[in-house]
């Protein structure tokens, strides 16, 4: 167990903020080793969870790994280690308890029992933040749909402890009245947030669809949060999106032009970090605007080349970009931070992922042979073609000047003879043409 004491101004994470409230929340973490999971596994996310904690706005105080063979269907960590957190967090006074798994309804019942404070779970801690850092309509509905999807099955305990409290024979009738006005409620709720949500998809898709029609190539910035991909997307094109050393501090999608060195234009558009084990939930709300690392032409893959793990890290973002349908998607990797990352570490990660090129975009370095890759990977193969049009078939010389690159023309007698360089896949139809 670790003890870690903090006290700063901010805001309380389960609780509403008001003018007086100044202190921040003082949280114990807590993870479980079990299955195929190992202690550095545990290790590793419990440090991330302090970061997603310190996001969401509480000090941690402690941190505590138990080992167990499956979790308790009661506590999740088992009752004699519930109760002896519990007194260690009366000890370092506690507002807190932090679980870095996915709990139940029971669980988090009888552990907020156990520790007598507010419980929360990954999920929840997850789904917090996210309502802290919405801002667009479209985000604000994403996340209240997750978080609605997270608590419909959480009402029911709340329900059963009515009936208990209220002694059962005559008066289970109101509490269970009141819980299904409750879930009726949410689920009207999710009703309408998914239609809404689905009228900002359509309007999404139908902007993708004008884009792609003009011909102009779209690139995804996907990683882990935190990768620097809005930094990434400033240095690029100046968006003015907000950067901050903060776990998911961009949710909406940013999309910007640019002009690559060969002088053709491409969109990049900024995403939604991805992180271990995201929830569910999100994935499923967030999906429209996940949608932009589906519907372009290349992924940037920006990672965070001074993570204590960033394999780890490349996979989660991979395995959750196969749950959305993007995993075909052709993929570049970008080394991010190579001005804070130890040399050897960017070495070995150049070494295993031979492909990537490596950049600063606080410094800008390595930003100009990045640019010039995505250029290359972006131009479609071509092939050389020598064709005679007939003179009444104006329609396909025009079609070659606007899609082709017309090196040579030359009017003869049968037609115009034309040397051109054109995309290989339509090659084919001009065959009857070719000299």
């Amino acid at each position: 167990m670790t003890d870690r004491r903090a006290a700063r101004g901010g805001r309380r994470l389960t609780a509403t903020v008001t003018d007086l409230e100044v202190r921040r929340q003082r949280a114990l973490l807590v993870s479980l080793v079990h299955g195929s999971r190992t202690q550095a596994d545990a290790e590793a996310s419990l440090a991330e969870l302090e970061r997603l904690t310190d996001t969401a706005g509480s000090d941690t105080v402690g941190t505590a790994i138990q080992q167990r063979r499956v979790p308790d269907p009661a506590t999740f960590i088992g009752k004699g280690k519930a109760d002896e957190l519990a007194a260690w967090g009366r000890h370092l006074d506690i507002d807190l308890l932090v679980v870095d798994g996915e709990l139940t309804p029971v669980q988090q019942r009888n552990l907020q029992g156990v520790f007598g404070v507010d419980v929360v779970d990954r999920i929840a801690l997850i789904l917090d933040i996210f309502a802290l850092h919405a801002t667009s309509s479209e985000g604000m509905a994403q996340v209240e749909l997750a978080m609605n999807r997270y608590r419909l099955p959480r009402l029911r305990g709340r329900g059963t402890e009515m009936s208990r409290l209220a002694g059962g024979i005559g008066t289970r009738g109101p509490g269970e009245s009141q819980l299904e006005t409750d879930r009726r409620r949410v689920q009207r709720r999710i009703g309408q947030l998914e239609r809404q949500i689905e009228k900002m998809r359509t309007t999404r898709e139908t902007q993708r669809k004008a884009r792609r029609r003009s011909g102009i190539p779209a690139v995804a910035l996907v990683g882990y949060t935190n990768a620097g991909k809005s930094s990434l997307l400033n240095r690029l094109t100046g968006a003015g999106v907000l950067v901050e050393d903060r776990l998911f501090s961009t949710l909406d999608a940013t999309t910007r032009r640019l002009d690559l060195p060969s002088g053709r234009a491409a969109l990049f558009s900024d995403t939604v970090g991805f992180v271990r084990d995201l929830p569910h939930e999100l994935v499923e709300a967030f999906r429209s605007t996940l949608e932009e690392a589906v519907a372009t032409d290349l992924l940037l893959h920006v990672v965070d080349a001074a993570a204590d793990d960033p394999s780890a890290q490349i996979a989660a973002v991979r395995e959750t970009l196969e749950e959305i349908g993007s995993g075909d998607r052709a993929e570049m990797l970008v080394l991010n931070k190579i001005d804070t990352a130890p040399p050897v570490a960017v070495a070995r990660l150049a070494a295993l992922h031979p492909e990537a090129v490596a950049v600063s975009a606080a410094t800008g370095a390595g930003i100009t042979e990045m640019l010039a890759a995505v250029d290359d990977r972006l131009t479609p193969p071509t092939a050389d073609l020598e064709l005679l049009i007939p003179y009444e078939r104006g329609d396909l010389l025009a079609a070659l000047h606007r899609d082709g690159e017309v090196i040579g023309e030359d009017h003869e007698d049968a037609g115009t003879r034309v040397k051109v360089r054109v995309p290989r896949e339509a090659a084919a139809a001009f065959a009857p043409y070719r000299v």
